[in-house]
């Protein structure tokens, strides 16, 4: 019949439009995580990354960016200098809130990660994107985390990372610097792969000198979820984010 033919065209148009929606959706998986309201959170975009901002502890809740096959490698030199960001307000981290503070400052969206542009590579090193980190941790466990992240864009053409500071007891936060920069107790750094077989993975380091292995400081994503109460990825199909989420296996990449 014409009718059911025509309705049967229009039911058919309709799955296939819905599916190429969930498909691009889980194809891009952030503008920015959520953070709870009552978390203080400006949105800044940068060359390589997105960072929420925390005015309160002078530093970023995350570091958002997709890393992709082509920016793991470029010719622009890492730069010697890190720099105020003017774009946030005052009191805001300077070079002399760390001098003097036996605190390194670590890289959140890291300069490896954005050698494919001097405009890319000079964001990173704006103190907005770094945290007072333990030194043994800034060129030990959390620099072969962000080697591995460089071995696994490579391996899958792309992956998409969040990474940013905890604090387990805010009510009693340790700063340095005339402008009270805030010490994080711990980080979290999330990866997500949107590969034929999706997959994420979280890890959360101490800010203190680590020993062990990689997969000793493995986590869900889940789990970081519940202890920053942030949603990393959001605009993640849910079903997807129910499959990848709860894995916590090293192997698995």
């Amino acid at each position: 019949m014409p009718f059911m033919r025509s309705y049967s065209r229009c039911y058919l148009f309709l799955c296939l439009l819905l599916s190429v929606v969930l498909h691009a959706t889980a194809q891009q998986p952030f503008e920015e995580p959520h953070v709870p309201k009552r978390v203080e959170n400006k949105v800044f975009y940068r060359e390589g990354y997105i960072i929420g901002y925390n005015k309160d502890l002078r530093l970023a809740n995350y570091v958002a960016w997709r890393l992709t096959r082509d920016h793991t490698t470029g010719p622009q030199k890492r730069l010697q200098n890190f720099m105020e960001d003017t774009e946030v307000p005052i009191p805001r981290a300077t070079p002399q809130d760390y001098k003097g503070s036996g605190w390194s400052r670590g890289h959140l969206c890291p300069a490896g990660d954005n050698k494919w542009s001097f405009k890319a590579m000079y964001d990173t090193f704006l103190l907005t994107n770094v945290c007072p980190q333990h030194q043994a941790l800034n060129t030990g466990m959390w620099n072969q985390i962000e080697m591995l992240c460089r071995q696994w864009a490579n391996k899958y053409g792309e992956i998409y990372i969040v990474c940013g500071p905890i604090f387990y007891k805010k009510n009693e936060l340790k700063t340095i610097g005339p402008n009270k920069v805030a010490v994080p107790d711990a980080f979290f750094k999330v990866v997500l792969c949107l590969d034929v077989r999706p997959k994420a993975i979280g890890f959360i380091c101490k800010n203190t000198a680590l020993d062990g292995k990689k997969h000793d400081y493995v986590n869900s994503v889940r789990e970081v979820e519940r202890i920053t109460g942030f949603d990393f990825f959001p605009l993640v199909d849910k079903s997807i984010q129910d499959m990848v989420e709860n894995m916590n296996d090293l192997s698995q990449w």
